[in-house]
């Protein structure tokens, strides 16, 4: 009666082909709404390609009004300049003269206006351009207007046309961003960008003929005339040809790179390049007129450049929108075959699953009662997996059945027990087994893989420091009881950092492993290669012959090191500087060793690097020399034998007091230490870290007394103080908190402190940047040291977090005309960006007065002041009138 029950409550379910319908059903359903999104989402891509295609056509268009628009300027300008008899005169232009040079501007100009209106009239009426081009016919009717009547000025009809050209330049920048902002291909993208640039040089290069023709017969006061403005828009125009260097299109780099050699560019350049030589300077109307035809020529080059960029953009977005018109046809193509071939497969599926699993259901209705059977394997893919799966199962229940007999019986040596068993319960079992001895090998790995990880460097697998030291340690204890000579060779490359920057650190990692590996090769089997870190390794060598064959291992080394390395298909070269240290009976410590072979390797980069050099006693002596002076250092900064004297720096124009220079100076036993004999040695270790904290907090807390003492009248600036911060302190981790906490303690607003560093340090360590910003940020100035020794160019100060421009008195004090000039310039280059210049080492008259003509801000030397004690500079606050 039971069995009855079942049977009828088996057929009661519902039959095997409704689910398989509704299996299949359901992903039919999610095929076709993934399609229809998918369509959309194409369909979607081909409006925006058009949309974006629309967008580059109305830059294409823009910038053809731009490019007509500034060919009026020159014909319109020169017809003003014409019409004006005191420029007649200047030129030297016979009044007979001026009716054939007036008609031939005058037909110029009718010429421009008629090329302008044309590609005006040719904008489309429901383009993205069609409102600027509305808003330019407006400007330039009113404009030409004006011009024609005669009542306005030369400036106002250069401000205006610059006006239109700007208004559509901005337009266009515009259009080149909404083509960007349709999600284009990157190559389009880049594309864009270049027109950009190529219309932006072509915009800076038209202003240049009006400009410098402005600026000779202009008078001081006119915008268009002035020298300044020349001089601006040829800094602008030189900038905009740096950018070209970045055109990502190669063609039109090569296009760019003709031009740009052409004889008429490089002879426009030549001619418009700011001078104060009057033989270069175009005096006539006959040189003017040449000039300007030749301009007109050049202003035609760009724009066929220009022009080229544009067809190159018109061509890749056409491309972007056919591609995604073809994405949108494949879709459709691809989503109704997938239909078709899932209906077919829904019928396939009922026809045969239904079968196959009907048996092997009634099989697994056996194995469920406990009946081992032997499962029959037969049916589409998927059933012959189920079905093997479950023969699989049943032949790990007759093993699982076997190992329990096996267990059973108590015959635990059956080979039968080593061998795994399927499914969770085989598992259980086996890892029983297994578990100790797995434990123990794991534990055992393990711990060799993190004592190897402790002692060895990660990409050289040599040695590292710690090992070093252990391993130099134990081979002196074992020379002392031998007697024998121990060696240590102090290997530091040559060149590496060149190779890290100029190749990547990928490129250096690939250097140290060569170089490890070729050392290893070159040491005897006994001895050991370690790396201490950067590009710094050591060579244990013992036991040691004679100091000659330790000589000659680091020739050797230094052979082998400076062959060439293959890295990314190319070949770089490193060298080697090698310091040699000897312990003869094992007597030395480690530590003495190192610093020893160190200081050795030092004076082998002195002396011209890829050589070696053996610690001596001259050395030796060096060595103590130079730890007694630390040791001095340190115990003065404890005992207060350092002090600080002001240099005043004034302001150049007032000769008022601005701020002082904080400088160091060491009394030992009453005698003053020159700063060029302790400030080396503090640098070349950690002690010119303390150095400057001493300084930061001396210096605020004699502003923060001075202050309190005399405060500054209202209205009246109060004085800054300068500190120089060295290369070591400003790449430590600490010196933002050392610079708050030297301003907490004493009170002093930030804004009083300028910290003073040299150009050498922001040019070779990243980190010094991220630090100087964060200094700024916490409200400090900052002032480049010396600038001019250096390599940091003019055009970097824009990108420098740094607000004051410390021109180095070498330059100052230079009699060469060609110093003065360059003095002249780096004081309008700094003024350009924003920052502020202070003169250093003024020490005549002259050169104050010579700095006031050239616009300089501040300047500090002998001759307006000495540095001086706390007491003699706190007393120029007072009101006392300054030399």
């Amino acid at each position: 009666m039971a069995g009855e029950t079942t049977t009828r409550t088996r057929r009661r379910g519902i039959a095997l082909w409704c689910h398989l319908t509704a299996l299949v059903a359901v992903p039919l359903i999610g095929v076709g709404v993934l399609t229809t999104l998918i369509a959309g989402a194409r369909l979607d891509e081909v409006r925006s390609a058009a949309r974006a295609e629309d967008a580059v056509r109305a830059v294409a268009q823009l910038d053809a009004i731009r490019v007509a628009t500034e060919q009026e300027i020159l014909p319109a300008l020169a017809l003003t300049v014409i019409d004006d008899p005191v420029t007649a005169r200047q030129l030297g232009v016979q009044p007979w003269m001026l009716g054939g040079v007036r008609g031939t501007a005058v037909a110029s100009l009718q010429e421009r206006r008629a090329l302008t209106d044309a590609v005006l009239a040719d904008v489309p009426a429901d383009s993205i351009g069609a409102g600027v081009a509305a808003r330019v016919t407006e400007a330039l009717a009113w404009l030409r207007a004006r011009g024609d009547t005669g009542d306005v000025r030369l400036e106002q009809i250069y401000l205006g046309y610059l006006d239109v050209s700007n208004e559509v330049m901005t337009a266009e920048r515009a259009a080149a961003s909404a083509a960007v902002s349709e999600g284009v291909p990157a190559r389009t993208v880049r594309a864009v960008q270049d027109v950009q640039t190529v219309a932006q040089l072509a915009q800076d290069a038209s202003r240049q003929m009006p400009l410098y023709l402005g600026s000779l017969f202009a008078d001081d006061n006119a915008m268009i005339g002035s020298r300044l403005a020349w001089e601006t828009g040829w800094l602008a125009y030189t900038d905009a040809k740096r950018q070209m260097d970045e055109l990502s299109q190669g063609a039109l780099l090569s296009a760019w790179e003709q031009v740009r050699e052409s004889e008429l560019m490089t002879g426009m350049d030549a001619v418009l390049t700011p001078t104060d030589d009057p033989g270069v300077l175009a005096t006539d109307i006959t040189q003017m007129t040449a000039l300007l035809f030749r301009s007109g020529d050049r202003d035609a080059l760009l724009g066929e450049l220009v022009d080229t960029a544009v067809d190159e953009v018109l061509t890749l977005a056409a491309a972007d929108r056919d591609e995604a018109a073809d994405d949108l046809r494949t879709t459709l193509v691809l989503g109704l075959g997938l239909l078709a071939v899932s209906a077919i497969g829904a019928w396939w599926l009922g026809r045969t699953v239904a079968r196959s699993l009907g048996l092997l259901a009634g099989q697994a209705t056996q194995i469920s009662q406990g009946e081992l059977v032997e499962v029959e394997v037969a049916g589409p893919r998927e059933v012959r997996t189920v079905s093997a799966a479950l023969a699989a199962a049943v032949a790990g229940l007759r093993r699982i059945q076997d190992q329990a007999q096996a267990v059973a019986r108590g015959d635990l040596d059956d080979a039968l027990l080593d061998q795994p068993l399927p499914g969770p319960l085989g598992e259980v079992v086996h890892a029983s087994i297994r578990q100790i001895v797995s434990s123990v090998r794991q534990r055992e790995e393990l711990q060799f893989a993190l004592a190897h990880q402790a002692t060895h460097d990660p990409l050289t697998e040599l040695p590292n420091r710690a090992q070093a030291l252990t391993l130099v340690t134990s081979a002196l204890h074992r020379a002392r009881r031998s007697g024998e000579m121990t060696g240590l060779l102090f290997v530091d490359l040559d060149g590496f950092k060149a190779v890290n920057d100029g190749h990547g650190h990928a490129a250096g990692d690939t250097v140290l492993r060569e170089v490890a590996a070729r050392m290893r090769a070159r040491v005897r089997p006994g001895d050991v290669v370690c790396r201490l870190g950067g590009d710094e390794f050591v060579v244990l060598v013992e036991p040691v012959g004679t100091e000659r064959d330790l000589i000659d291992l680091a020739e050797r080394l230094i052979a082998t090191v400076s062959e060439p390395i293959e890295v990314a298909c190319t070949q770089v070269r490193v060298g080697a500087s090698i310091g040699i240290a000897v312990s003869r009976d094992g007597g030395a410590d480690a530590d003495v060793l190192f610093a020893e072979a160190d200081t050795a390797a030092y004076r082998a980069k002195q002396h011209g690097r890829g050589r070696a050099e053996l610690f001596d006693d001259a050395l030796r002596r060096q060595l103590a020399a130079r730890a007694r002076t630390e040791a001095a250092i340190t115990a003065a900064l404890a005992n207060g034998e350092m002090r600080l004297h002001y240099q005043p720096v004034v302001d150049v124009a007032g000769r008022r007091l601005h701020g002082y220079e904080a400088l160091v100076r060491w009394e030992r036993d009453g005698v003053m230490v020159p700063p060029d004999e302790f400030i080396p040695v503090a640098e070349a270790s950690r002690l010119i870290c303390e150095v400057d904290r001493w300084v930061l907090h001396e210096a605020t807390r004699q502003l923060a007394a001075w202050r309190a003492g005399l405060p500054a009248l209202p209205g009246e600036p109060e004085p800054s103080m300068a500190v120089n911060v060295s290369g070591r302190h400003l790449t430590d981790r600490r010196i933002v908190a050392d610079v708050a906490d030297a301003l907490a303690a004493s009170g002093v607003p930030p804004h009083l402190l300028v910290l003073e560093v040299t150009e050498t340090v922001l040019v070779d360590d990243p980190l010094a940047m991220t630090h100087l910003a964060e200094l700024r940020a916490l409200g400090v100035s900052i002032a480049i040291d010396d600038f001019g020794t250096g390599y940091t160019s003019i055009g970097q100060l824009r990108h420098m977090p740094v607000d004051t421009l410390k021109i180095d008195r070498s330059f100052v004090t230079s009699p060469d005309p060609g110093q003065r000039e360059l003095v002249a310039l780096i004081i309008r280059a700094a003024h350009t960006f924003g920052l502020r210049v202070v003169a250093e080492g003024v020490e005549e008259p002259g050169q104050l007065e010579r700095l006031g003509e050239q616009g300089c801000d501040l300047a500090q030397g002998y001759l307006i002041h000495r540095p001086l004690p706390a007491d003699a500079a706190g007393a120029l606050l007072r009101p006392v009138p300054l030399p």
